[in-house]
């Protein structure tokens, strides 16, 4: 198990990161699928008792990552903002604050169905806004995990999970990386969200992240 774990796809050198995001070290760049952004607020609102702090937890992560990893572009596969509940004060505040600090860095956000019901990110924060698929290299980057005619998708959507199975009847259910055929899913980013059980097969490589590491599931 260790931080990230080094992976060839489609000719190209990814880097499956423990933090739920891929980098791409050829373009200096990070893929983050479902952030998700003022979920917890769009459901206070609702009267939901949520915890607080989850977009400042995401950012610091995002941070933690930029400092290890040189990155010039990062993109979003979509779900950046939760509903349109997710504008709220204390949301956008932090994003303002945030993009202060990585003011020379180009943010993409590929456009999610979250995305369509929540609108786009504030101009502030200066996104580059675009509708899937954004074609780069041998990659279609999406968020809906739709095959496409001549490149492998990389897509999220799904907020995939694995359950890993111990003795009787322990079991531990982990985000996950699947690797497969011409379309590849990145687990959820953010930190308040749910997951759909994936299950293993033949044809495809299932990497698990937790304890700060991932790792190929055998």
């Amino acid at each position: 198990m260790s931080e990230y774990c080094n992976v060839q796809l489609a000719g190209a050198e990814l880097w499956l990161l423990a933090e739920k995001a891929v980098y791409w070290p050829e373009h200096k760049a990070l893929l983050i699928a479902d952030a998700h952004f003022g979920k917890a607020a769009a459901y206070r609102k609702l009267g939901q008792p949520v915890p607080h702090g989850t977009t400042a937890s995401n950012l610091q992560v995002i941070d933690r990552i930029l400092e290890k990893y040189p990155t010039e572009h990062l993109i979003f596969l979509g779900d950046f903002l939760h509903a349109p509940g997710s504008h709220s004060a204390g949301t956008l505040d932090a994003l303002a604050a945030w993009r202060t600090d990585v003011a020379d860095l180009r943010i993409t956000l590929i456009r999610g169905n979250h995305d369509k019901r929540a609108g786009d990110p504030p101009a502030e924060l200066r996104f580059e806004v675009v509708t899937e698929p954004l074609e780069m290299g041998p990659f279609a980057l999406q968020h809906e995990p739709d095959p496409h005619p001549e490149l492998h998708v990389l897509a999220g959507h799904i907020h995939p999970v694995y359950r890993l199975h111990g003795r009787g009847r322990q079991s531990l259910r982990l985000p996950c990386y699947l690797l497969r055929g011409k379309v590849s899913l990145l687990p959820a980013f953010g930190a308040f969200t749910g997951g759909y059980n994936m299950d293993s097969a033949a044809d495809q490589r299932v990497y698990v992240v937790g304890d700060g590491g991932v790792w190929r599931v055998a």
